[in-house]
């Protein structure tokens, strides 16, 4: 049965505690085509072969590393009204080739995606999080973040216009410890579907006006795909405000304050969807972006 905790953490908890074999996932059938982590014994060997026959600097180049032993990464994912995408979302986590913990927060869905959510919480690594009322992503991820417990963290949208095969990828600064922080880039990638001129315009400008107040130089502040080291998303975490989509310059922001931040940007695949197929983000979501652009700037100062 789920419990009650604070109105700032999780509504409800699904009790089922994570276990280490469960919550290490097999590498995927075909992840030695793709960047590769190596979390399995079997995975190891394959990793070892390929630096042999190749060298550790080009393996390097491309995506093929280690994962240190025991590593998790904590997949937060806010879930509102995705009955039809969910449950592939945790699919296709699951195959992404790295031990995870999948942490659902529904915000108040209503569209039968509690019933999905509550038949996937049957599984040891995932925990689900149900908020009563619709609060919006910001909110969603701060209960999602509260409960982390991974080496690592990153943001998941339950909607599939973010490819979890892009998670080796974006964790390789991270593992290899050049990173804080990774940003994933739709506009730096080499595949993304063509859609809205003005979205376009849109995010280029915000990232720009986010980019000059904290002197970053980011090509995609907006970007769903943010990985961090876990010590540095719950040591901003308490200090979020935002309940929708203001929690992504507000996060930037709050990262650039942290002195010794370092903050990678790799390039990531997109697949957008359109208002009828339920993408929910508006134009007043852009003003608001403005906003706190300006309002956090400072970040934790």
């Amino acid at each position: 049965m789920p419990r009650e905790s604070t109105p700032e953490g999780p509504e409800h908890l699904a009790e089922k505690p994570l276990s280490g074999a469960a919550a290490t996932s097999p590498m995927a059938a075909d992840a030695s085509l793709d960047p590769v982590a190596a979390a399995s014994d079997e995975a190891r060997q394959r990793v070892h072969r390929l630096e042999k026959l190749l060298g550790r600097n080009l393996c390097r180049q491309l995506g093929i590393y280690r994962l240190p032993e025991g590593f998790r990464l904590s997949v937060v994912v806010p879930v509102f009204n995705e009955v039809d995408t969910v449950a592939e979302v945790v699919r296709r986590v699951r195959q992404s080739g790295i031990p995870c913990e999948i942490i659902l927060v529904d915000d108040g869905s209503t569209d039968g995606t509690r019933e999905v959510l509550a038949r996937l919480a049957e599984d040891d690594d995932v925990r689900v999080i149900y908020h009563t009322t619709n609060r919006g992503k910001g909110a969603a991820l701060r209960s999602g973040f509260a409960v982390a417990t991974g080496d690592a963290v990153i943001v998941q949208d339950a909607d599939l216009e973010y490819d979890p095969s892009e998670y080796a990828r974006l964790l390789q600064p991270i593992v290899e410890g050049q990173a804080d922080v990774v940003f994933g880039s739709r506009f730096s990638g080499d595949s993304q579907r063509v859609l809205y001129f003005w979205h376009y315009v849109g995010n280029r400008l915000l990232t720009l006006l986010s980019n000059a107040l904290t002197n970053l130089n980011l090509t995609d502040m907006e970007t769903c795909y943010k990985v961090f080291r876990r010590e540095v998303i719950q040591q901003i975490a308490p200090t979020l405000r935002e309940n929708r989509f203001g929690i992504e310059p507000e996060i930037t922001a709050k990262v650039a304050s942290l002195p010794g931040i370092r903050i990678y940007e790799r390039p990531i695949r997109y697949f957008g969807r359109t208002y009828a197929q339920g993408k929910k983000i508006t134009w007043k979501d852009g003003v608001r972006a403005l906003w706190c652009i300006v309002r956090y700037h400072r970040g934790l100062r």
